[in-house]
C-alpha cells in the first residue's frame, strides 16, 4: 500500500503517494506530519504580539515561535524514529546511530516573521551519509488554511500542495537564458557582509528581473516554475537542506557557488538547471568582469 501523508484536520488527503525507499517514505510522511503540526505553532504567534524577540551572537533574530516549533519537531521527530540525529538552528545537535540525520530549520525567514510578512516557511530534511534523501518546505501563512507546501525525495518526484487542493507536480521553468530569467536574492546586507556587493549589481544588470523574495519562499518559487533561479550568499546547512532534493527532483539543480551539489558550504544558488552554468560563470568571474 502506498504511504499517504497526513492531513489536517478537514483537509483532503494528498493525491499523490509518497513512494520509493520504504525507509525514507516512512520519513518523509512524518517530515511532512511534523511540518504541519510545527507550521500551526507559528500561527499561533504571528501577526500577534504574544511572542519574544531575542537575538543570537551572530546578530540574528531568534523567537518564542522559533524554539517552540523546534521543540514540536525535535518531539515528532524522536518519536517516529529514536535512534536518527537531528541538526537544528536553534538547540544542540542530536546524534543518533540509524544512518539518518534529520536537519530541521523550524522558521526560515525569521525576519519576516517578526515583521508581519508571511514569507516564513517551516523546513525539514532528511540526510543519509550527509545527502539529502527527502524534504519538505512548508509556507504556514500561504496558500489558506494548511498552507503552501512542497516536497520530495530521491527519485520519487517533487509535488506542490496548496491548501486543501490534491498534490500536483511540482516542475521549474522552461526559461533557458539569464536575460530572459526572474532571480531572487536575499537583502543587500548578506552581499555586502561577504563582500560580493558586486555580483548583485552584476545580476541587476544582465537578468530581467531580480526580486528580494529570499529565505526558502524564493525557493518554493522555483521549484514550480514561478521563478527562475535564487542566489543567496550567507547559508546554514538547514537553510538549503531541503531544497537540493527537491529542486532536483523539481527538474532543477541546487549547488553552492562553486558547483558542489551541496547545502554545507555556506553559500547556495537553486535554478531550474538551464541558468545555472550562466550563473555559476558570473559568480566566479573576477569584479566588473564581463561573460
Amino acid at each position: 500500500m502506498p504511504l499517504l501523508p497526513a492531513t489536517p484536520p478537514g483537509s483532503r488527503p494528498l493525491s499523490s503517494p509518497i513512494q520509493g525507499d520504504d525507509q525514507v517514505a516512512r520519513r518523509l510522511k512524518v517530515a511532512i506530519e511534523v511540518a504541519r503540526a510545527a507550521g500551526e505553532r507559528t500561527l499561533h504567534y504571528f501577526n500577534t504580539t504574544r511572542f519574544r524577540v531575542d537575538v543570537k551572537g551572530d546578530g540574528s533574530p531568534v523567537t518564542t515561535a522559533d524554539r517552540e516549533s523546534e521543540e514540536e519537531l525535535r518531539r515528532g521527530i524522536a518519536r517516529a524514529f529514536p535512534d536518527d540525529g537531528i541538526l537544528g538552528e536553534e538547540f544542540p545537535e542530536k546524534r543518533g546511530g540509524s544512518g539518518y540525520r534529520w536537519v530541521i530549520d523550524p522558521i526560515d525567514g525569521t525576519k519576516s516573521f517578526v515583521h508581519g510578512v508571511p514569507l516564513y516557511g517551516v523546513l525539514v530534511a532528511v540526510e543519509r551519509e550527509m545527502r539529502t534523501v527527502a524534504g519538505v518546505i512548508l509556507m504556514p501563512a500561504l496558500g489558506g488554511e494548511g498552507g503552501e507546501m512542497v516536497y520530495g525525495s530521491r527519485g520519487a518526484g517533487a509535488w506542490q500542495v496548496v491548501g486543501k487542493e490534491g498534490a500536483r507536480p511540482a516542475r521549474v521553468s522552461a526559461v533557458g537564458t539569464l536575460r530572459e530569467a526572474l532571480v531572487c536574492v536575499t537583502g543587500f546586507e548578506y552581499f555586502a557582509k561577504c563582500g560580493r556587493e558586486d555580483l548583485l549589481m552584476e545580476l541587476g544588470r544582465r537578468a530581467r528581473v531580480v526580486r528580494g523574495w529570499s529565505d526558502c519562499y524564493g525557493h518554493v518559487l522555483v521549484a514550480t516554475g514561478r521563478a527562475d533561479a535564487i542566489i543567496e550568499p550567507a547559508m546554514k546547512p538547514w537553510d538549503g537542506a531541503a531544497s537540493t532534493v527537491i529542486l532536483e527532483e523539481a527538474g532543477g539543480a541546487y549547488t553552492d557557488w562553486a558547483g558542489a551539489a551541496t547545502a554545507h558550504s555556506g553559500d547556495g544558488v537553486a535554478s531550474n538547471g538551464l541558468v545555472h552554468a550562466e550563473l555559476l560563470a558570473m559568480i566566479g568571474s573576477p569584479r566588473g568582469a564581463e561573460s
